[in-house]
């Protein structure tokens, strides 16, 4: 197991490092910031002057080297348009973004673990056959439109619930404010994140069906049902546990990529996540921020792959995680 953790810190590292070369490299492709710091009426003296206060003049070998030194000290720069460090504004930004990540996946757990059982149990159902149906029309149809039908129906159709921003929130502990402590914030944050699960719950549906059908015709659950154990038991018991660790592999890295794809719901829901707010830092040319967002998305990501490894092993005790690391 150490051994294991040692490997993955150093592979974590690796990526880390590429996804910070990747995202500092683009930053010249975004445009000149220059021009959302200081307009168009500052001479052209004086925007030189800027650009060589700032580090923009310098090689991309000594911008880029100045960078990881920085952000070695947990500095990633300062936003141009908040002058504020970039972690700092990300950080304010956090909550709201993981707790919309998070109710999606209680939506997504809580929907698609009985309908994914409930169909590879009675694969011929009319019920079975329709809820695969709506699961490919799901896969189909992007998380804006689903965004935009939603609105037009819950908030603009029937006013049953609100259509943008967070509602009442209050504060845990620093800059953390939650929703999940008041009636008006369950409210606001119900249709971003059916949104939002609307992208991996048909995904999850079709994962568990395929792996639940394909356990159920393996020879332990045939011999379970010789020795007549209940149904109940089978399904749930000793079908469903090993259906779930490909499940926790897949589902677990899909779940973490939800916090990148979380830019067009809160778009569509104006809801302040970082997602809305990188939309932001993109039209005002703010590349500290831009560069600051994909680092944390990418950190976000490499530690939800090495928690899904090790929950894998924690599942399934006969799995050897150092072999499997090898």
């Amino acid at each position: 197991m150490l051994a294991y953790l040692v490997k993955r810190v150093f592979q974590a590292i690796a990526v880390m490092f590429a996804i910070s070369l990747i995202s500092f490299a683009i930053q010249d492709n975004l445009g000149d910031p220059l021009r959302e710091l200081v307009g168009q009426s500052v001479s052209e003296e004086v925007r030189q002057q800027l650009r060589d206060e700032l580090g923009l003049n310098d090689s991309f070998l000594q911008q880029y080297l100045r960078f990881v030194g920085n952000a070695l000290q947990g500095d990633l720069g300062t936003s141009y348009f908040f002058k504020e460090p970039a972690l700092d504004v990300i950080l304010k930004k956090l909550p709201a973004t993981l707790e919309l990540v998070f109710a999606a996946t209680l939506i997504i757990i809580g929907l698609s673990v009985p309908l994914g059982v409930y169909t590879a149990i009675k694969p011929n159902n009319i019920l079975s056959r329709t809820i695969m149906g709506l699961s490919i029309v799901g896969i189909s149809i992007p998380v804006f439109l689903t965004a935009i039908l939603m609105i037009f129906i819950f908030a603009v159709g029937l006013r049953w619930l609100p259509s943008y921003g967070r509602g009442e929130i209050v504060p845990v502990w620093g800059s953390w404010e939650t929703n999940f402590a008041t009636v008006d914030g369950w409210l606001h944050i119900l249709l971003p994140a059916v949104a939002l699960a609307s992208i991996m719950l048909p995904l999850f549906v079709r994962l568990i069906r395929a792996e639940m059908m394909e356990v159920l015709q393996s020879e332990y659950v045939k011999y379970a049902r010789a020795k007549g154990i209940s149904p109940r038991r089978i399904y749930f018991v000793h079908a469903l546990k090993n259906t779930l660790l490909p499940v926790i592999t897949v589902g677990g890295v899909q779940i973490g990529t939800m916090v990148a794809y979380t830019i067009l719901t809160e778009t569509v829901f104006q809801w302040p996540g970082m997602g809305f707010m990188f939309l932001e830092a993109v039209n005002r040319v703010d590349t500290p921020l831009i560069v600051a967002y994909l680092i944390v998305v990418g950190f976000i990501f490499v530690v939800t792959n090495t928690i899904v490894d090790l929950i894998y092993g924690l599942v399934n005790p006969t799995v050897n995680i150092a072999r499997m690391g090898a």
